[in-house]
C-alpha cells in the first residue's frame, strides 16, 4: 500500500465531560468525568491510519517536557512512526469542555510556536519517500508549504471549521488537491465547496457532524452521506477517523460514494471511545461493519 506523511499536530489534552455546558456565572462543579489524551489533528489521521494498517509517518514539534513525553510513549504504544522537533514554547496543550452532545469548549492553554526551528532535511526526505501527504492545518506547517511545491506528490488538507475569506487558511488551499472541511462557520457551505473546487481542486468533502458529510467531485457530481448512531462517548478525533476511513478507501481504490461511507463509519466508531481512536479498528473491523451498515 502506499506510504502517507502526515504533516503537524500533536497536543497533551485535559478533557472534562459535563452533561451540559455551565451557564456563565460563578458555580463549583462537582464530579466531573476526567481524562488525559493525546489530541491533535495530525496524532487523529496517524493513529488511524495505523490502526488500518496504512504505513504513514506523523511529524510534529512537541516540547522537551512532561507532556511531550507522555505523547511520545503513547504513540510509540501504538506503533506510530513518530518523527519531531522541539519547541522551545513546550508542548501544545488544550482543556476541552465536553458535553453530552458531543459539543466542545476548547481552552489553549499552551500553543505551538509559529516558527519554531525545524529539520527541512528530515521532512523533504519523508516528503521524498511517501505517496500521498497530509497537510494539516498548524501555524508551523506554513513553513513546509514552500517546500512541498518542489514535490509532485498529491496533498490532502483538513481546514476543520474554515470560514470564508479567512487568510490563515490560504496556504494550505493553495498547497491541497483534495479539502476536507465542516460546516460549522459556513452560511452556504455547498457555494463554498463549489468555490474552492473551481480553483483547481479533485475533491472537496464537508462534513457536518450528525448531519452526515457532503462531497463534490472534480467531475461536478454532489454525493450526500447520512451520519450513522453510535453511543456517545467522546467526539474528540471523530473528523480526523473520517478523514482517515474515507484515505484508506481511496487508496484501496473505492468509489467516492464507497469513501463516504467507510469514512462515516469510522467516525461514529471513534465518537464511542475515550481515545482518539478507535480501539478495536482493523481493516477486517472495517469491511464486517461495512457490510453491517450498509
Amino acid at each position: 500500500m502506499q506510504r502517507v506523511f502526515v504533516i503537524g499536530g500533536t497536543t497533551f489534552d485535559h478533557i472534562i465531560y459535563l452533561p451540559e455546558f455551565p451557564q456563565p456565572v460563578p458555580q463549583t462543579i462537582h464530579d466531573a468525568k476526567f481524562n488525559e489524551a493525546t489530541g491533535s489533528t495530525g496524532a487523529g489521521k496517524a493513529l488511524c491510519l495505523q490502526k488500518l494498517e496504512v504505513p504513514n509517518t506523523l511529524y510534529s514539534v512537541l516540547g522537551d517536557d512532561s507532556f511531550g513525553q507522555q505523547i511520545i510513549k503513547h504513540l510509540k504504544k501504538e506503533q506510530v512512526d513518530f518523527i519531531y522537533d522541539i519547541d522551545e514554547k513546550g508542548t501544545e496543550r488544550h482543556f476541552n469542555i465536553m458535553d453530552e452532545q458531543g459539543n466542545r469548549i476548547s481552552v489553549f492553554v499552551t500553543q505551538s510556536s509559529e516558527k519554531p526551528s525545524i529539520n527541512i532535511s528530515l521532512i523533504e526526505e519523508n516528503i521524498r519517500e511517501s505517496d500521498i501527504i497530509v497537510l494539516n492545518i498548524i501555524s508551523y506547517c506554513k513553513q513546509i508549504v514552500p517546500v512541498l511545491k518542489h514535490y509532485d506528490k498529491p496533498v490532502w488538507t483538513d481546514l476543520h471549521d474554515y470560514n470564508n475569506g479567512n487568510p490563515y487558511h490560504e496556504p494550505f488551499i493553495d498547497a491541497s488537491d483534495y479539502i476536507f472541511l465542516s460546516s460549522d462557520n459556513l452560511t452556504d457551505y455547498k457555494k463554498t465547496m463549489q468555490s474552492l473546487m473551481e480553483r483547481g481542486k479533485e475533491l472537496v468533502v464537508c462534513s457536518h457532524g450528525k448531519n452526515g458529510a457532503t462531497a463534490l467531485t472534480s467531475q461536478g457530481e454532489w454525493i450526500e452521506e447520512p451520519a450513522l448512531s453510535f453511543e456517545m462517548v467522546d467526539a474528540n478525533g471523530a473528523g480526523d477517523s473520517f478523514f482517515s476511513g474515507f484515505l484508506w478507501a481511496f487508496m484501496k481504490g473505492k468509489t467516492v460514494r464507497e469513501c463516504m461511507k467507510y469514512g462515516t463509519i469510522c467516525g461514529g466508531l471513534c465518537i464511542t471511545s475515550g481515545q482518539l481512536v478507535y480501539d478495536g479498528l482493523t481493516p477486517e473491523f472495517l469491511e464486517r461493519a461495512y457490510l453491517k451498515y450498509y
